[in-house]
């Protein structure tokens, strides 16, 4: 059975899976993390972010979301590199003209 849960895990969504395993075996959610071979709070988890993904839940960010959110993570602690070496060259070029 594993190899079946597997093959369509690669295949379909991790909460479809889930739904999917737990009517049609009558698994239960420890059970199916034990087949899944991972915890049971990790399994917990990957249906709170296909719920998210999915709009039920609001409480937790989407994958778009949470891509996003990295994006604009990356573009601030670049502008704010870049923003510190225009201070410096600001502070450079001050000096320099300065001097006599």
């Amino acid at each position: 059975m594993i190899g079946t849960i597997r093959r369509r895990l690669e295949e379909r969504s991790i909460g479809a899976l889930i739904r999917d395993c737990r009517r049609g075996a009558g698994l239960s959610q420890a059970q199916l993390a034990a087949e899944l071979g991972c915890s049971q709070q990790t399994l917990t988890n990957w249906l709170r972010q296909d719920q998210a993904d999915r709009g039920e839940r609001q409480d937790v960010l989407s994958s778009e979301e949470r891509a996003r959110l990295r994006e604009l993570e990356r573009e601030v602690k670049v502008l704010r590199q870049e923003r510190e070496i225009l201070k410096r060259a600001a502070a450079f070029f001050a000096r320099e003209t300065d001097r006599p």
